[in-house]
């Protein structure tokens, strides 16, 4: 059951739209201040939150940025005000929408279902990449050059992904080593040359001449397309 977190420091307000977020299939948790919805946000890991702007402790603007260091779930800004300075600063930290009281709740449910459905696509399509014969679902850990599955493991699917969605961007092998393996991973940067030789040999057994993993002598590799020069 996906979970909503409401965060209003009105408990009218927060007890109608729980009931209205019950009907719509989510588990609810309240916060009254913006204290309280840091803490719910860290330990329930909601999938989306309803923010208002006036809250005590902390307000809205400071928990909405605290949030964006940390989580990309979305955010509903509330607020009882509606200059346009509120709005686009609320959007600018972050923020996903913005709704003005006084609200239908009905209202506040349906601009809760457009925005899931808008980072459900964008979640959807980040998820696939395509470039010329190249095809990368990583849903699915499925990878394949003129529509034929190439033989791919999960580290190896992961590579091609880094460097292919930052087309002709060279990485390092550091860089590599720290993003995929992580920082406290012991391994020296052969690892990283051993999984390219592997990836370079599957690949290889298929025509990709618009497109290339190529080495940058003394750096690390890059993904080279040759029609975006």
């Amino acid at each position: 059951m996906p979970i909503m977190l409401i965060a209003d420091d009105n408990r009218q307000i927060t007890s109608i739209l729980e009931e209205y977020a019950k009907k719509e299939g989510y588990e609810v948790k309240i916060a009254y201040n913006g204290r309280q919805a840091l803490e719910a946000i860290d330990k329930h890991k909601p999938d989306i939150v309803l923010l208002d702007v006036m809250m005590p402790l902390i307000d809205g603007f400071e928990v909405c940025r605290r949030i964006r260091k940390v989580s990309n779930v979305p955010v509903i800004m509330i607020t009882a005000r509606g200059e346009d300075f509120e709005r686009i600063m609320g959007l600018d930290i972050g923020a996903d929408d913005y709704i003005v009281k006084p609200f239908s709740p009905a209202e506040v449910m349906a601009r809760v279902r457009a925005v899931m459905r808008r980072i459900g696509a964008e979640n959807i399509s980040s998820q696939l990449f395509v470039y010329d014969n190249l095809k990368i679902n990583m849903e699915d850990y499925i990878v394949t050059i003129d529509d034929n599955n190439v033989s791919l493991t999960k580290k190896e699917i992961e590579i091609l992904w880094t460097l292919a969605t930052n087309k002709n961007k060279v990485f390092t092998r550091e860089n590599l080593l720290n993003s995929l393996w992580g920082y406290d991973y012991y391994g020296d940067s052969r690892t990283v040359d051993s999984h390219i030789k592997r990836l370079r040999s599957k690949i290889d057994n298929f025509n990709h001449e618009n497109w290339e993993i190529k080495t940058i002598w003394g750096v690390g590799y890059k993904f080279e397309a040759y029609d975006e020069k």
